[in-house]
């Protein structure tokens, strides 16, 4: 039978190959699938936000093909791709190449959602094994660059037509960052890639800026860069704010004049508010100080403004400051990077001290030539993020004088890496020196709160073991001389423990105990405001002390003594007065029996 057995269970056929195929090929097939739905979701929402623009529209330039070349238009500059405009009175084309920064948040969303989830990571330990990060990425980013590719063709024969170099460099570069960090994100972000991005620097090159604790470092750099970043973009959109309900009048008016109809001022709204993020950044570069242009030759800064050339009514272009010199309050723009520098320097301060233990002092982790190399490292980091957000906040809208239109990119790059050091290392330094400090006071209260605590704590055990030895003495009292043992033994054990300074506040909870109330009081029954008072409390004891001071009355015997011997009830002791000899044995010797008349056993 065993024989039979073995001839029919046939093993799997398996070899390192088929594994492999076995385990990539479905991973792969739905990395695909995954990045052509998310393209076709990007490229479908745009779509029908285009079509109900158009079908709404009163006067429609085209018909629903031209709608949809538009919507694929619109799709490639949300990855950053330059579009030529060719439908022109001149009939030259027209490059296109702002980027409204509110655009790209849907399809850069949707390929991290598709990456992250193709990876297929189970949450728990024994769950099958994640897709290969090489695989999931792979899928998807061919996926999505096939659709990508299939839009740009189609979108070629249209008004709008992508600039094919322009096409091939940023497609895949956003495509591939957004699949990078979804697929980072399914693994539960690991340590790993930093590790190997780490180990491409030469080793000298790695101790010499980073030291030997890099990934500490590099966490605060990002933390410290990020949050500097995000107070510059802050405070950009307020200065825009400000500036737009200043001009309020004129914004009001070019919002009037540029469109006729419901639909036609709801596409110019969309569009300021696809275009908010680049107003921020805008006043962002204006508030560093380099500036932004609204052609070539025409620069806005804090200092001066030239006059722009004729533009098209705009409500954010409303915006802009009047040419002329700078005033004070143009001048107070210099307060969102300054701001900006102390947020980060306080970033890097927070991270060069190490947390201290409850009860013991603050250490720190990095000494004060250290910490500004991280400083230094931080302006560095948020540099590169000003320039990279300023390159895509602007571009030409033109030719001629529009061929350059927005910030200056490696100006401001430049600007914001000046502003933070100035400003981040005295404050890291500082808060640094502080945060040494202040660790340890805070500890020396903590420490004598926890001994105030135990203090009462240790009191209150006291006052309720007092309780416990009244409740037993008050007790032993009423009780007979047969519970006196009982009573004792039982306040031997219900009886807490005195608390012991140990030390640890957090145990002597443990040893206490909280006693009965001697005297319980129903919740019905209402207390009197004086219960407490002298007064009230010696009228209280006043009878129960008269009544322990009186001598108890001797109890009467039982039988009496003048009940016949016959009509006495059976108590199972003999009589008193009856003979020894008469008495059956009850195994006790009798009452009036000396010490050595005793019960003999015989076997």
């Amino acid at each position: 039978m065993a024989g039979v057995i073995q001839l029919t269970v046939r093993r799997p056929l398996s070899s390192p190959a088929l594994s492999r195929l076995r385990d990539r090929s479905p991973g792969l097939a739905a990395g695909l699938l995954a990045g052509a739905v998310a393209a076709g979701l990007g490229l479908g929402a745009l779509a029908v936000l285009v079509m109900v623009l158009w079908v709404s529209s009163p006067y429609p330039d085209s018909g629903p093909d031209g709608a949809l070349h538009v919507a694929a238009g619109l799709w490639l500059l949300a990855h950053g791709v330059e579009l030529v405009r060719t439908g022109t009175l001149s009939g030259a084309p027209v490059p296109v190449g702002v980027t409204p920064l509110l655009l790209p948040v849907l399809p850069v969303w949707l390929v991290y959602r598709a990456a992250r989830d193709v990876t297929d990571a189970s949450a728990e330990p024994d769950g099958p094994p994640p897709v290969p990060a090489r695989t999931a990425w792979t899928g998807v980013v061919v996926g999505y660059l096939g659709v990508g590719i299939a839009a740009g063709l189609y979108c070629s024969g249209g008004e709008l037509r992508p600039h094919w170099g322009w096409l091939t460099l940023c497609l895949p570069a956003v495509t591939a960052s957004a699949a990078g960090v979804g697929v980072w994100a399914g693994y539960g972000h690991p340590r790993e890639p930093l590790s190997r991005v780490l180990a491409v620097v030469p080793g000298r090159v790695r101790r010499l800026v980073f030291g030997t604790d890099e990934r500490a470092r590099l966490g605060a750099v990002v933390r410290a860069a990020g949050a500097a970043t995000a107070v510059l973009l802050g405070g950009g959109a307020l200065l825009a704010g400000v500036s737009l309900v200043w001009h309020g009048a004129p914004a009001r008016a070019s919002f009037l004049q540029l469109a006729e109809g419901w639909t036609g001022r709801f596409a110019v709204l969309l569009l300021a508010v696809a275009l908010v993020p680049n107003a921020a950044v805008w006043a962002a570069s204006y508030a560093l100080g380099p500036g932004f242009a609204l052609g070539t030759g025409h620069l806005v800064t804090p200092f001066a403004s030239d006059p722009a050339p004729l533009l098209p009514p705009f409500p954010l272009l409303a915006a802009v400051p009047d040419p002329g010199a700078g005033a004070p309050q143009n001048w107070a723009a210099a307060a969102v990077p300054a701001v900006a520098g102390m947020v980060a320097g306080w970033f890097v301060a927070r991270a060069a001290v190490r947390r201290p233990r409850p009860g013991a002092a603050a250490r720190a982790r990095w000494s004060a030539g250290q910490t500004a190399g991280v400083v230094l490292l931080t302006a560095v980091v948020c540099a590169a993020a000003v320039a990279l957000l300023a390159a895509f906040a602007g571009g030409p809208v033109g030719v001629a004088a529009l061929a350059r239109f927005g910030p200056l990119w490696l100006r401001a790059g430049a600007a914001a890496g000046a502003w933070t050091p100035v400003c981040a290392l005295p404050v890291a330094l500082l808060a640094r020196l502080w945060h040494l400090r202040r660790p340890a006071h805070a500890d020396g209260r903590a420490e004598r709160g926890a001994g105030a605590g135990s203090t009462t704590l240790t009191g209150a055990t006291a006052k309720g073991a007092k309780t416990v030895d009244r409740a037993a003495a008050a007790k032993s009292k009423s009780a007979g001389p047969a519970d006196a043992g009982r009573a004792e033994g039982a306040d031997k054990v219900t009886a807490p423990r005195p608390a012991v300074g140990t030390g640890d506040a957090e145990a002597d909870l443990y040893d206490f105990v909280p006693a009965e109330d001697p005297f319980p009081t129903s919740f019905a029954e209402p207390l009197p405001g004086d219960r407490y008072d002298d007064d009230a409390r010696t009228s209280r004891w006043a009878p129960l002390t008269e009544t322990e001071s009186q001598p108890a009355p001797a109890p009467a015997p039982w039988p009496p003594a003048d009940q016949p011997a016959s009509d006495r009830p059976f108590t199972g002791q003999p009589p008193m007065d009856q003979p020894a000899t008469d008495r059956p044995f009850t195994g006790q010797p009798p009452m009036d029996a000396g010490p050595d008349s005793r019960p003999v056993c015989s076997e």
